[in-house]
Order: C-alpha cells, then structure tokens, then sequence
C-alpha cells in the first residue's frame, strides 16, 4: 500500500500517546490507501503558504550541491522515510542537510540570545521545540548521518506578493547543529515496529 510509510512529518504523531487521537489518525492514514496530497502553497491557512514560499527563496541562497526536497528510506526498516528539505549531495550521497522552519520575527528574536550559544539553542529547541528536534532524529536515522541543521528564518509578513519577491539576508536566519540522539531514535524505532509488522504483511 501506498500510504504504509511513516515520514518525518509523522514522526510527533508516531510518538504521541498510543490512545490518543493524533496517533489514532496516523494509524488511519498508514492503512488507508489514500495518499495525501498537499499544495502548501495554494493553502488558506497563512503560516503554511508562507512556510513553503519562504523554503523557495531560501533555497535560492544555498550553494549549488543542495538539494529540494530529497527523499530517504531507512536501510533497516523501509516503513521509516524522511524527505530533507535541503539535502547535500556529493557523489551520489547526502553528506548533509538542513531542516527548514519559518517563524514569527517574535519567536526569532527568541532565538537571536543562542546565535553564539549553540548548545544553549539546542536546549531550547528540545523544550520548545521538540517536534522540530524530533523530527531532525528521525532524518538523522534515515540518513545514517551524525548531524545536521535546523535552519529557522524570520517571517515579517503574510503577503504572498512581498514573499515571493524576498531576498532573504544572513541576519535574516539562525542555523543549530543536531547531534544524533541515540535515546529519541530508540523511541522512534520501538514505536515504528508495529507499522513494520503491518507493512511486511502486505508486501
């Protein structure tokens, strides 16, 4: 089945509470046959519309051997797949990659005091952010890789016109170095086993 997968967008659903609803709708969602298809860009809702055009204009000012939206499968089990916003290829490989999240000017200001301190950003990404840092483990695991960055950029405005046409500027972003963390991927291992099981019988 096309939906028996679980991406790095799934990854706070799969490790939410197993009565819960959001890991009751990601169960719905692996088994159903149905894959979603989203157009972020032509979405009503304004951080999401925004999100995906600011990754457009940020993509613009990464050097040549980064990639869009490069999509990864875990060797060990194929029911665990990520794709990387940003992947660094070198001979065919991903050497690296960076995870992309647009917020508010508020929230970035948050961030500027961790400029200098990544350890102490890494921290609160943990705490504030952990579906984030979730998710980068997730893409880790697949990757096989020892880090990588979650890069955050400033959003001024909802205007569709502005942002489209935005130049963005080195001030303008926040990058944070994710170590691999072996006791969030045991995490994600334990509970993806199940939808493995369920997979393997389908195959």
């Amino acid at each position: 089945m096309k939906t028996m997968y679980i991406g790095s967008g799934d990854v706070a659903a799969l490790l939410a509470g197993l009565h819960t609803k959001t890991h009751h709708n990601l169960l719905k969602r692996f088994v159903s046959d149905r894959k979603p298809h989203y157009n972020a860009k032509a979405s009503p809702i304004d951080a999401l519309r925004t999100g995906a055009i600011i990754e457009d204009r940020y993509g613009l000012i990464l050097p040549n051997d980064f990639y869009p939206q490069v999509v990864k499968v875990y060797e060990k089990m194929d029911v665990l797949k990520c794709s990387l916003d940003f992947a660094q290829m070198a001979n065919g490989k991903i050497i690296n990659f960076e995870e992309l999240k647009s917020c508010s000017f508020n929230d970035f200001l948050a961030f500027e005091k961790f400029r200098n301190d990544s350890l102490g950003g890494v921290e609160y990404i943990k705490k504030r952010y952990k579906a984030n840092y979730n998710q980068v483990q997730e893409q880790l695991l697949c990757t096989g890789l020892d880090s990588a960055f979650i890069v955050f950029v400033a959003v001024y405005t909802y205007d569709d016109d502005v942002n489209y046409t935005r130049n963005i500027k080195a001030n303008e972003v926040i990058k944070f170095s994710i170590k691999r963390d072996e006791t969030v991927m045991s995490k994600i291992i334990e509970r993806a086993e199940i939808f493995q099981q369920i997979k393997n019988n389908y195959k």
